[in-house]
């Protein structure tokens, strides 16, 4: 097995908007109904946040891209996204993961009910991602990235891990850093591991 976990989630999606001609539109802010994107709610819990007005459409657009590339099923399903600090994040990588330092982003994949999801059934909870901003500033300005790419990127990995994605061994490594490759050009948002 690779680093996919191989239980199936369920999601649902935003509402279609008509472009000017009255045709449905899947631009970056009139998203075209897809059957596998999951619900993401983005909570501000830092007000370090309110630079990055448009951190929530970011993060948005980046979920939507990883849903729509991945096999898994994650139609009917809700992921929360929360923006901290790097207090905050210290606190939880220190609490869950034994590590006292902050990190950019942590993956909390949520326990999965036993059977198939059925219409009708609560929509089941993929996770939890947690960004913290000055450390996400300090990597995109050292690696000279504009900050909605390395936002993007972190999106996408956290929700890689939420349904059951790791780098713990090469192979995990290479498999996962290939799909967020292909999720970021897709954005169009150069190779985050490239050489610069």
């Amino acid at each position: 097995m690779t680093g996919r976990r191989s239980g199936r989630s369920q999601a649902s999606h935003n509402e279609t908007q008509p472009d000017p001609k009255g045709e449905e539109s899947s631009g970056p802010n009139n998203t075209m109904s897809h059957p596998n994107l999951p619900t993401t709610e983005v909570l501000v819990v830092a007000d370090c946040w309110q630079s990055e007005p448009d951190a929530d459409a970011v993060i948005q657009r980046a979920i939507a891209a990883a849903a729509e590339k991945v096999d898994e099923d994650v139609a009917e399903a809700e992921v929360a996204v929360m923006l901290t600090d790097d207090a905050g994040i210290r606190t939880l990588n220190s609490n869950w993961r034994g590590i006292d330092k902050p990190t950019n982003v942590l993956s909390f994949p949520a326990l999965q009910p036993e059977g198939e999801w059925k219409p009708g059934d609560a929509p089941r909870m993929l996770g939890d991602i947690a960004i913290a901003y000055e450390t996400t500033r300090r990597e995109a300005d050292a690696e000279q990235k504009p900050f909605d790419h390395h936002l993007s990127h972190l999106a996408v990995h956290g929700f890689l891990h939420l349904i059951g994605y790791d780098h713990e061994n090469d192979d995990d490594a290479e498999e996962m850093e290939a799909l967020e490759q292909q999720i970021l050009a897709h954005l169009g948002i150069p190779d985050p591991y490239a050489e610069r």
